[in-house]
């Protein structure tokens, strides 16, 4: 369903992956990717949200630093892709989603949806860009708590996750009361069929939430 795209940003031009529904959408989803790059895992997200009737598109930031990075879920992806991250930075990326924002938003209202290290991003696209966002299990967001929300919030965590412990998921919902916060009975990137921690009921769940939640607030 999906297709690669060319997009234009102020760092530089980069690709993406973008699919679109068979009819008017209900809204837009820029999809943030997990330190993984834009791998099969996040195609097929770009493509599950389309389904659901939303534009979808993910950009490759990875591509600031080389074209059409993907890493594998093992010890060197994961060292590879903390390192990217750290090069890139949330700043700079932030830029990019800012600029993607602004060419969809001719087409339709705007959420955010992330990942991982993209479920940070997403949470600071709220904050900081003042889009409805959707995060999973980020793990990063911590530090970030104190920003103020601009816009409705959905937290999605795994209550076996060791990244985000039980306190830190108790730090997102005593600093956003007005946040919805999700546990499921799973691990770090229960959402992904790739990793050891899948849990499709989990995921169902979480995407069926997810749906609701951009029906609702992405409704022109």
């Amino acid at each position: 369903m999906g297709h690669p795209v060319s997009l234009s940003t102020p760092n530089g031009r980069i690709s993406g992956w973008r699919a679109d529904p068979p009819f008017p959408a209900h809204g837009a989803v820029v999809v943030v990717q997990e330190i993984f790059g834009v791998n099969h895992h996040i195609r097929q997200q770009v493509d599950r949200f389309a389904a659901h009737g939303f534009t979808a598109l993910a950009p490759a930031f990875f591509d600031h630093v080389d074209y059409q990075i993907e890493l594998e879920y093992d010890a060197a992806g994961v060292d590879r892709g903390r390192e990217l991250v750290a090069r890139i930075g949330f700043d700079k990326t932030l830029m990019d989603i800012e600029s993607v924002v602004a060419e969809l938003q001719g087409e339709a209202k705007v959420g955010i949806a992330g990942f991982c290290w993209g479920g940070t991003v997403a949470y600071l696209g709220n904050t900081r860009l003042g889009l409805p966002a959707v995060s999973y299990y980020g793990g990063r967001t911590v530090p970030f708590l104190r920003e103020r929300l601009k816009a409705p919030m959905l937290f999605h965590f795994g209550e076996h996750d060791p990244i985000v412990p039980p306190e830190d998921v108790a730090a997102h919902r005593e600093a956003h009361p007005e946040a919805t916060v999700y546990s499921y009975p799973a691990g770090h990137g229960f959402n992904c069929d790739a990793r050891a921690d899948y849990d499709a009921a989990s995921a169902r769940e979480a995407m069926d939430r997810t749906i609701s939640f951009f029906t609702r607030h992405l409704k022109p």
